[in-house]
């Protein structure tokens, strides 16, 4: 049994709810996706016989980042859209992490700026060997956002969260996996049946004591996360103004580096 709404497919198998979202070719998210998800989500979270979900997207990349509408400037690169204020998209951002059940990410392809912080939602991440994944959000000039700024130090520690949110680098399936932000690889062939298992696994136990786990070990997860999303987004705002956001955006659709003016 599936259901379809708004872009988001949700399928069943046992006690695991499947949520899968489309939005081809590069699964960018805006405003009503998020909506959508929390939605979802919420609405499985009134549903007993489900246990725990699977979160996955169509195509190769997993989800590329943030496509929003406002902001002077930055429809040149893909994905950045118009932006002006992300607020209102936070504020439902953080309704995903005040979800009760399980949730476990599969990442097929690539899990970039924005779509990185969605992947961080879930309470496991398994991926593909050739799966991406970026904070670059520094390389089009604009402070990290969607709550990175706490949930990559919680994952692999401060150290290695400053690496990539300095840096903006990209990395693969292997290396996040061996720095911890990633739980499981799998091969592509088998990224669907292995997120499946580790989900059916968790939901063959007694649900209130997962729950009641999960709450336990999130604690203020959520409260975190949108204290330092207030932040996050005055910064990302204060940015979008400036001659390195425009620059930064160009840079990025004619794929070099930028050349900065501090304004």
């Amino acid at each position: 049994m599936s259901t379809v709404s708004k872009g988001i497919e949700v399928s069943r198998d046992g006690a695991v709810a499947r949520v899968t979202f489309a939005r081809p070719p590069s699964n960018y998210f805006d405003l009503d996706l998020i909506v959508a998800l929390a939605d979802t989500l919420e609405d499985i979270d009134l549903q007993p016989d489900l246990r725990a979900v699977v979160l996955r997207s169509e195509g190769k990349v997993f989800c590329a980042g943030a496509k929003f509408v406002g902001a002077e400037g930055a429809a040149a690169q893909p994905g950045a859209g118009d932006l002006a204020d992300p607020r209102e998209l936070y504020r439902n951002a953080i309704r995903l992490f005040r979800t009760r059940k399980p949730i476990v990410a599969a990442i097929q392809g690539a899990a970039i700026g924005g779509g990185l912080g969605l992947a961080m939602i879930a309470d496991f991440r398994i991926a593909a060997p050739e799966a991406r994944f970026a904070a670059n959000f520094v390389t089009i000039g604009i402070h990290a956002g969607f709550g990175l700024t706490h949930t990559l130090p919680r994952a692999i520690g401060e150290q290695a969260a400053a690496m990539l949110l300095y840096t903006g680098r990209r990395i693969d399936g292997a290396e996040a996996y061996r720095m911890g932000l990633v739980d499981l690889l799998a091969q592509s062939s088998e990224l669907q049946s292995a997120a499946l298992a580790l989900t059916s696994e968790i939901a063959k136990n007694a649900p209130l004591a997962v729950e009641a786990t999960r709450k336990t070990l999130r604690n203020d997860l959520a409260d975190r996360v949108a204290q330092q999303i207030e932040r996050e987004a005055h910064e990302q705002m204060r940015l979008f103004g400036t001659a390195d956001f425009k620059e930064g955006v160009k840079a990025v659709a004619e794929r070099r580096e930028g050349r900065w003016v501090r304004g």
